[in-house]
C-alpha cells in the first residue's frame, strides 16, 4: 500500500485509504469481517518504511474472551527526542449493518455507486445536492467511522517520515466492536497499562476522531469534544398477576405497566441533566415487551423493559434514585387506577366483591438481592447457574433471565418491578476544572483552533462530552469506587460474559479528545463523510495538536 500513497498528498492519502476500508465490509459481529479490516489494516502499516525498519512496532490483541476472535491492532511511533510523553490515536473499524440500505445492500460499500444513485435521488435535496458536489464520500462506514481510521493511517505515515516534528511518541489503535459491547477497547484498557509500565510511557491524552455532524438545519460548526458522555441501560424486569381475557380487572398486566412506565421515562427531557451549552439527551426507549410468545386468552405474566439512558455528570446511583422513584409514583396511580376501574365495574353490574388489591413493589436488584440472601440464597450460585444456562442469549436477555429465576425464588407471587442495570456501562469524562493539567489540555486545543480558524476560515467550538457514545468512555473514569458501587450492585452477575476494568481504567485515566471527521446521517443509508474538511483540514489539525500537546503539558505526577 505504501507505493500507492507516497506520491499522494495528505488529502488524497485519506481519501484512499478510505476507499480500501469503506470497501471492506466490516459490520458489527460478523463472522470475518471485523477481522478482515483489522488484517488489512495491519498490512498497511507493515508496508510503510519505518515499520519495515520496525516491524516489533506493530503488533496486534485478541479480545478478550471474544467468540469472534476480533482483534485490536497497535502501532507505535518513537519521536525524535527522547521522552515517555505519548500521545494516543484511536479509531474503532467496525460498522453497523446495511439493512436500511433495501435494494442498494449489494452497493452499501461502493462510494462511486452510491454517488451515482444519490445524484439522481429526488426525494432528499440536501443528500442530491450534496452527492452532485462531489465533495461528500457516500457509503457504510464512510463517516463512521473508517475516514477516522484512514485519518490516523495518513498522520502516523506523516509522523513515521518525520520523526523530527514529533517530540514525544505517538501509538495508534484501531478497536473492533464499538457499535455493540466494545470488546476492542476494553481489552485494549490492559494493552494500554502493559506498555505504560514496560515501555515507561505517560499518556498525556487520547485523541479519537468520530464524526461529528451538524446539530440543526444550516449548522457548519466543527465540534471538538474534550469528553465523552456515558451510558447505562436502567432495565425493568415487570412480573405481573395474570387473568383470563374475561377476568382481567382482577388482574395486573405487566404490559400496562411497562406502558406507563415508557410514557414517563421514553424522551423526558425533564430527566436530562442541565449542563449549559451541552448537547445532553434524554433517555430512550430501547426494548420493551412481554414474555408471551404463542397465542391463548391469558394475560401476560411478565415483561422485560430498557432504555438507553446517557450519563454527563450524574452517576448511577443518581439514575436508580430518579428512576426507582418515578417507578413508585407510577406503580401507585395504577393501582389506584385499577381499583377505581373494578369500583366503577361493581357499580355497574351490581356483582358482589371480591377481596382484591392490586399493590406493585418497586424493589432494586440490589435490594431484593439481599433480601434474598437473608432468607439462606446463594445469589452468585443461581446467577452462574443461569448464565450457564443462557450463555447464547444477548448479553441483556441473560441479565433479564437471571433477575426472573432470582424473582421465581420468592414463594409469595405478588406483583413486583424489579429495577437493575443491564450492560453495557460507559464511564463518563471531562477536563475537570480543578485538574492543572486537564485545563492546560483545554487551553492548549484552544489555542491551536484559534490558529486553525485564521488558516482555513473553519468556525469551532470546544465542548465537554461528545455527544454520541465512543470508546473514549474507557480510558478516564471520574466515579469514586463508592458511587460506582450502585452500578455493581444492580448489575446481575454475569460471570465472564461481561467484565468492566475499573481499576485498570482508573490507573490509566487518559483525557479523552475528540476531533472527528465531519459528515451526516451516520447510522443511515445516506451516510456520508465530507472531503474538504475530512480529508483536507482535520489531518493537520490533529498533528498540529499533537505536537503542541507534547510541548505543553508536563508529565503529571501520578
Amino acid at each position: 500500500m505504501y507505493r500507492e500513497l507516497e506520491n499522494l498528498n495528505v488529502q488524497e492519502q485519506v481519501e484512499k485509504l478510505t476507499r480500501t476500508l469503506v470497501a471492506i465490509p466490516s459490520i458489527n459481529g460478523s463472522e470475518e469481517g471485523e477481522v478482515a479490516v483489522a488484517d488489512e489494516i495491519l498490512n498497511i502499516l507493515r508496508s510503510y518504511p519505518y515499520f519495515q525498519e520496525n516491524p516489533a512496532l506493530v503488533w496486534e490483541q485478541t479480545a478478550i474472551d471474544d467468540a469472534l476472535n476480533r482483534k485490536n491492532v497497535f502501532a507505535f511511533v518513537k519521536g525524535g527526542v527522547n521522552t515517555k510523553q505519548t500521545i494516543i490515536y484511536h479509531a474503532h473499524i467496525d460498522t453497523v449493518g446495511i439493512e436500511d440500505f433495501g435494494a442498494l445492500r449489494q452497493h452499501a460499500f461502493n462510494p462511486d455507486e452510491l454517488q451515482s444513485f444519490f445524484s439522481e435521488f429526488d426525494q432528499d435535496q440536501d443528500v442530491q445536492a450534496d452527492a452532485r458536489s462531489g465533495e461528500w464520500m457516500f457509503g457504510r462506514g464512510s463517516v463512521d467511522m473508517q475516514s477516522g481510521a484512514a485519518v490516523h493511517l495518513a498522520n502516523l505515515l506523516y509522523f513515521s517520515d518525520h520523526r523530527e516534528e514529533l517530540p514525544g511518541n505517538l501509538l495508534v489503535m484501531f478497536n473492533p466492536d464499538e457499535e455493540s459491547q466494545h470488546a476492542g477497547i476494553k481489552s485494549a484498557v490492559f494493552e494500554l497499562e502493559r506498555l505504560k509500565k514496560e515501555w515507561d510511557l505517560e499518556y498525556v491524552a487520547a485523541i479519537n476522531n468520530d464524526f461529528i455532524t451538524p446539530q440543526y438545519d444550516g449548522d457548519n460548526t466543527r465540534y471538538i469534544y474534550t469528553g465523552a458522555a456515558g451510558k447505562i441501560l436502567p432495565s425493568f424486569y415487570i412480573y405481573g398477576r395474570e387473568a383470563h381475557v374475561g377476568d382481567t380487572l382482577q388482574g395486573v398486566d405487566p404490559n400496562f405497566v411497562a406502558a406507563e412506565l415508557t410514557r414517563r421515562i421514553h424522551n423526558n427531557v425533564e430527566l436530562c441533566e442541565n449542563i449549559q451549552d451541552e448537547m445532553v439527551l434524554p433517555p430512550t426507549c430501547l426494548f420493551q415487551r412481554d414474555n408471551k410468545f404463542t397465542y391463548n386468552v391469558q394475560t401476560a405474566t411478565s415483561s422485560y423493559l430498557y432504555f438507553n439512558y446517557f450519563l454527563y455528570r450524574d452517576s448511577a446511583a443518581d439514575v436508580m434514585r430518579k428512576l426507582q422513584n418515578i417507578a413508585t409514583e407510577a406503580c401507585e396511580e395504577i393501582s389506584t387506577y385499577l381499583s377505581n376501574q373494578y369500583e366503577e365495574y361493581l357499580n355497574r353490574t351490581g356483582l358482589p366483591r371480591k377481596h382484591l388489591n392490586w399493590n406493585i413493589e418497586v424493589v432494586s436488584l440490589e435490594e431484593y438481592s439481599n433480601e434474598l440472601k437473608q432468607r439462606g440464597i446463594d445469589v452468585e450460585k443461581v446467577c452462574a447457574e443461569v448464565v450457564e444456562e443462557h450463555k447464547m442469549l444477548d448479553l441483556r436477555m441473560v441479565s433479564f433471565k437471571i433477575v426472573e429465576v432470582l424473582n421465581e425464588l420468592d414463594p409469595i407471587k405478588k406483583p413486583r418491578v424489579i429495577m437493575f442495570f443491564a450492560p453495557p456501562y460507559l464511564p463518563h469524562n471531562f477536563l475537570r476544572e480543578d485538574d492543572q493539567a486537564e485545563q492546560t489540555i483545554l487551553k492548549t486545543i484552544q489555542n491551536v483552533l484559534a490558529e486553525a480558524e485564521k488558516e482555513n476560515g473553519e468556525t469551532f467550538a470546544v465542548k465537554k462530552f461528545f455527544p454520541y457514545l465512543a470508546d473514549g468512555s474507557y480510558l478516564s473514569i471520574h466515579e469514586t469506587n463508592e458511587e460506582l458501587q450502585s452500578l455493581l450492585n444492580n448489575l446481575p452477575n454475569l460471570g465472564r460474559l461481561y467484565t468492566l476494568p475499573v481499576e485498570e481504567i482508573r490507573r490509566l485515566n487518559i483525557p479523552s479528545i475528540n476531533m472527528g471527521v465531519y459528515g451526516k446521517d451516520g447510522h443511515k443509508w445516506t451516510e456520508r463523510v465530507y472531503k474538504p474538511y475530512s480529508f483536507g483540514v482535520l489531518p493537520k489539525l490533529i498533528r498540529d495538536t499533537t505536537i503542541s500537546l507534547l510541548n505543553h503539558v508536563p508529565v503529571k505526577v501520578r
